[in-house]
């Protein structure tokens, strides 16, 4: 018999879970029968290795891996089911790693993208409508047809009200609406957005104008739409350029909690600045100045309300309790009263969801009407309240544009800022509705259907157009199919251009500005997500409510560069200051189908030397005060191994915070990186960890067996105090005592009595550095480490052996290598330190996996019988690369 399974009976035998007297029963004739079988199991396990040691005899030492992989070498041991492997004199297999090149790169990463293919490609995937448009189909175009209907008739009197917001005509909202909607459909990859005026943009576009034609205080020739035109063009051509490039990536650098503070802040400015025309003094009210000044001097001129607030505060009244009725309240009723009627209740639904959709346009029109009977034929002068005016029907203002000399170079300091809105909004309402209709958006292709659309725009007079959020939620909730829908919607807007400018004239102004009020009020982000920010993470709390202060308190520009630079400094804070975590050891097992009994006074106890619990009297459990009592059907097959967590691990939650961390051997430090090591984060990883080293091990050398003058300047121990001095008062005490000073004679030259200092710290022999979450290093990181290992080294008077673990990036491993890290070399890692405790990990795979890809692979790869090919897990040429930490308490440290 082989002395391994010898050594196995042995330990069976002896176990304290058998517990066989010396006539051969057991102590607990209960127990028989399962010990039988427990011993037939070792037995056939045992007759199992005896025979692949015979037939690992008849084979050759190592076969190539399947598939041919060179330098891949496996070993033909079998063994059974979740056994570890029994080795033969086989030994290890090996697997000679090598480092990735450029090379290897670009045909694993540049070349399939530089082919006429991927080229093709990529102009086939600048319009998407090719790829849908072929499968279009009538019930597509029905959803499409009464989706966009619906939305047009929301977006004339909304375009017509943003165009107010941003200083401008209506008609530019109109033309803003139906262009926008007609390009979006050949680049869109989202259903659901409508391009065209909102009113953050609109905002923007009127400080824009406001802040450029300060800088033309006597040339009458340079307006607000024709600056508003060349804004759009502007904002086209960095658009397009950006996702033409595939740059959309930097959309993602501005964090959520920045966006919707702006966009709060921004709806709290639209909304004061529409409260003067809503109560019809809003040519007393300067609504450009910063949002408290607005709200400053509404209060102040409240007394000057006129016959508009009645055209104003009833419309705002009654869109809200619409909005009230047809969302919420009718909804129960139709729930309650037609519970039995199925048919009728989805009627009654339908009504109050297109009820809804309508409100706008339903208010615009009972309120032109009351407004025409009291206007038509008077002069302005004459009419008790402030209409909407002329609004040229058609296209006549549509051309190629002429940019003044000069304009655009103006207009550049407020471009950021502008592009910034323009592509923020649209992108994040785009992957919204994306997220909840189950499809995806490619965000630089959302980038060129902007910048098309907005480029496109400047032929027609057309102001910077974006997704809308309301519009967008309302085309889902009709069940839009296609982007096609915004055809019909572009549709709605040049009938009503065309045919109904007439009717526009009478619109009264302040139910314009209810109907904003209405719209913006859906951008205040409700106390709930206020406080959920504060739940994830404070940070994003403070930076959300200091944009919106500052959004009101001084300008929306100023609110979006500090959501920007607040998102940069969070990600270079992160970076910059890892939570790098110094790590033990604890043994875990995984328990499949148990059953946790919550009893606050018990635990499951399990002896150290065996898998399964003690036992206490029949029970598998012994009683103490603890948590929880995890039972299982097969307890005996449990496998503990060693996992590493960090030692705070009651703080960072990694781990029950009532486990007791076992600390790394004496000479040992493991370390975990938490994020990529660059340059902005090394130094920082430097200090922590030699800090550690400082305060858990001593010197090679101790300092105080040092002369003074042979010590670090920056590292010259604890003060002592001079030997004459020492000397001095030592004999003055010992005479005080009646004790003789002859024994400092005694003591080694240039060593006190009080300077032998004890000092049972463990010299570093090993740190361990876990890779696991490190994708990427610089030179300036590698440079540190090697800064690091010179440091260590003299520090421990030896050479103190790097590892490393869980390195997941093949450039990382490259890096590494190139600084003599990971493998054997005189300089930094003689071959005589590792010594008793090389390590290796080993890979195995079902043979059944590699000869026949079968469905039930898996679960032939669970029975006894099964045999598997034993693999090297990393390179036997790399020594010091671990696919896992290793359990250093088995090694000879």
């Amino acid at each position: 018999m082989r002395p391994d399974h010898q050594a196995k009976k042995d330990d069976f035998e002896l176990s304290d879970t058998s517990k066989i007297s010396q006539n051969g029963y057991s102590e607990s004739t209960q127990d028989l029968d399962e010990l039988e079988l427990e011993y037939d199991l070792y037995k056939a396990q045992e007759n199992n290795d005896l025979e692949g040691d015979k037939m690992n005899d008849r084979t050759n030492e190592n076969t190539y891996e399947y598939g041919g992989g060179k330098g891949f070498k496996k070993s033909n041991l079998g063994f059974m089911g979740p056994e570890e492997p029994l080795f033969s004199a086989d030994g290890i297999p090996s697997y000679n790693e090598n480092t990735v090149n450029l090379r290897e790169y670009y045909n694993h990463s540049i070349k399939e993208h530089l082919t006429l293919k991927a080229a093709g490609k990529y102009v086939s995937s600048i319009f998407p409508i090719a790829h849908w448009l072929p499968f279009y189909n009538l019930k597509w175009g029905y959803a499409d047809l009464v989706a966009g209907i619906t939305v047009g008739c929301v977006l004339v009197p909304q375009s017509m009200s943003y165009a107010q917001i941003a200083t401008l005509p209506p008609q530019y909202g109109l033309y803003s609406s139906f262009i926008g909607a007609f390009m979006y459909c050949l680049f869109a990859t989202s259903k659901d957005v409508c391009i065209g005026p909102v009113a953050v943009m609109s905002l923007q576009t009127a400080k824009t104008i406001s802040n450029v034609l300060e800088k033309y205080p006597n040339d009458t020739t340079i307006t607000g739409p024709i600056i508003a035109t060349a804004l759009s063009l502007l904002c086209g051509i960095v658009a397009l350029g950006v996702g033409l490039l595939r740059l959309g990536f930097l959309v993602e650098l501005i964090s959520l909690n920045a966006v919707a503070g702006f966009m709060t802040g921004s709806a709290f400015n639209i909304i004061w600045g529409q409260i003067p025309a809503l109560m019809g003094y809003g040519r007393r009210v300067n609504t450009r100045a910063a949002t408290y000044k607005v709200a400053i001097e509404t209060l102040k001129h409240l007394p000057d309300t006129k016959l508009d607030a009645v055209f104003g505060l009833v419309p705002l009244v009654i869109l809200y309790f619409w909005k009230w009725w047809c969302s919420d309240y009718g909804i129960k009723l139709a729930d309650k009263h037609f519970a039995n009627d199925p048919k009728k209740k989805k009627i009654l639904k339908a009504f109050y969801f297109y009820a809804q959709a309508m409100r706008n346009a339903i208010i615009i029109v009972v309120f032109t009407a009351i407004s025409w009977s009291i206007t038509r034929g008077k002069s302005r002068a004459e009419q008790p309240i402030r209409v909407l005016g002329t609004v040229p029907s058609g296209l006549k203002d549509v051309g190629v544009m002429k940019i003044p000399k000069g304009l655009l170079s103006n207009i550049v300091s407020e471009l950021p800022a502008s592009v910034i809105v323009l592509v923020l909004e649209h992108i994040a309402i785009a992957k919204s509705f994306a997220r909840i209709n189950d499809y995806n958006v490619i965000p630089d292709q959302e980038l060129i259907a902007i910048g098309a659309s907005n480029l496109v725009g400047t032929f027609f007079n057309a102001y910077p157009a974006t997704g809308s959020f309301s519009r967008s939620a309302l085309k889902a909730k009709c069940n839009v199919r296609t982007p096609f829908s915004g055809v019909f919607t572009g549709g709605c807007v040049l009938l009503a251009l065309y045919c109904l400018t007439d009717a526009f004239y009478f619109i009264p102004s302040a139910t314009l500005s209810a109907i904003i009020i209405h719209a913006v009020s859906d951008l205040l982000a409700s106390y709930k997500t206020t406080y959920a920010f504060w739940k994830m993470n404070p940070l994003d709390f403070i930076a959300f409510i200091v944009t919106i202060f500052i959004t009101v308190f001084s300008s929306i520009e100023n609110g979006i560069y500090f959501a920007i630079c607040w998102s940069c400094a969070m990600l270079l804070l992160k970076n910059a200051f890892p939570a790098g975590r110094f790590l033990g050891r604890v043994e875990v097992t995984e328990v499949i189908n148990g059953s946790v009994q919550e009893d606050m006074s018990t635990k499951t106890e399990y002896s150290r030397n065996e898998s399964a619990p003690t036992e206490v009297g029949h029970s598998s459990t012994k009683k103490i005060k603890e948590n929880v009592i995890v039972s299982c059907d097969s307890e005996s097959n449990h496998r503990y191994h060693t996992k590493w967590v960090a030692l705070d691990h009651g703080y960072t939650r990694e781990l029950n915070s009532d486990v007791k961390i076992i600390p790394a051997p004496p000479g040992v430090l493991v370390y975990r990186m938490t994020d990529s090591f660059t340059y902005l984060n090394c130094a920082r990883h430097y200090d922590i960890i030699f800090k550690k080293i400082q305060e858990t091990t001593r010197r090679g050398q101790l300092m105080h067996l040092k002369k003074k003058s042979d010590r670090p300047w920056n590292d010259p121990g604890e003060f002592e105090t001079p030997k004459s001095i020492k000397r001095l008062l030592n004999s003055i005490s010992r005479k005080k005592e009646g004790e003789s000073a002859d024994e400092e004679s005694q003591l080694p030259e240039g060593i006190d009595s009080d300077d032998t200092i004890r000092d049972d710290r463990p010299v570093l022999k090993i740190l361990c550095l876990d890779f696991s979450q490190v994708v990427q290093v610089d030179s300036t990181s590698i440079q540190c480490l090697v800064d690091l290992r010179k440091t260590v080294n003299r520090y421990a008077d030896r050479q103190v052996e790097f590892h490393f673990s869980g390195i997941i990036s093949s450039w990382v491993k490259r890096s590494l290598l190139s600084m003599k890290f990971g493998t054997l070399n005189e300089e930094f890692s003689d071959e005589s330190i590792i010594a008793g405790h090389s390590s290796f990990h080993l890979a195995r795979v079902p043979r059944s996996t590699l000869d026949s890809q079968t469905s039930h692979s898996s679960d032939q790869s669970l029975q006894h019988d099964q045999e598997y090919d034993v693999y090297a897990a990393s390179g036997t040429n790399f020594p010091f690369f671990h696919v896992e930490i290793p359990d250093f308490s088995k090694w000879d440290v």
